[in-house]
């Protein structure tokens, strides 16, 4: 599935979009290049989820924890951006998040890649024409 986002006024549009075509998949690994948009896509889509809290990049905490105030669902926004080696991903108990059912976003997913549940779904954002956004969704085989 591909979603164009024209401008950022069109973000929440997209968002919702996006919720619509989540289905029952719960990890979403998120590929692009620095300033792509990852976070603020995520931003979105948690807000579209119903997360009532500051959503912010979870760059130096590896892992931010949000609840839906409308479904009380749990989502996981994690960056591994600053990650090292697999041994601080294994440390942190990343399959008590990646399997747990709760909704999981992963920002530079290509540093853990050998980690990642086989039914993540990836979604690639890069920039178009004119500072627009194109967002890919696919499932992993």
């Amino acid at each position: 599935m591909e979603i164009n986002i024209q401008s950022l006024e069109q973000i929440h549009e997209a968002a919702k979009q996006f919720v619509q075509n989540m289905g029952d998949n719960t990890v979403f690994a998120f590929y692009g290049k620095m300033g792509a948009g990852k976070t603020t896509f995520i931003k979105a889509i948690c807000e579209e989820l119903g997360v009532k809290d500051v959503i912010t990049s979870p760059t130096f905490a590896i892992v931010n924890e949000y609840r839906s105030e409308e479904t009380a669902e749990l989502i996981y926004h994690f960056d591994f951006y600053r990650i090292k080696k697999l041994d601080e991903v294994y440390d942190m108990g990343y399959e008590d998040y990646f399997y747990s059912g709760a909704v999981c976003f992963i920002e530079w997913p290509e540093l853990i890649e050998d980690l990642l549940p086989g039914n993540a779904v990836n979604v690639t954002i890069e920039e178009v024409d004119g500072g627009a956004r194109k967002v890919t969704m696919e499932e992993a085989n």
